[in-house]
């Protein structure tokens, strides 16, 4: 679970900068489309952090809780080596 989190931040990180990137060279660019490019750009920076935050938040909370599940574990492991 770990690997899949620091490979989504990666992804997250380089859309990001790409983005930011994309967005300076529509602002800079004199095409009669980049003015809608740009505007585009500029929501897409927004939305997109926005968008991931939100299947963050879910995944914290569609994540089991096996910490109930783990006690009883270690608590079966003490009782067999007493016995």
């Amino acid at each position: 679970m770990q690997k899949l989190k620091q490979i989504f931040g990666i992804v997250a990180i380089v859309l990001l900068v790409f983005m930011y990137v994309l967005t300076i060279v529509f602002a800079l660019t004199d095409d009669p489309h980049s003015m809608t490019l740009f505007k585009a750009s500029v929501v897409a920076t927004v939305i997109i952090p926005v968008f991931l935050w939100v299947i963050r938040i879910f995944l914290n909370i569609a994540k089991p809780d096996n910490s109930e599940f783990d006690e009883a574990t270690k608590n079966s492991k003490k009782d067999s080596k007493k016995n």
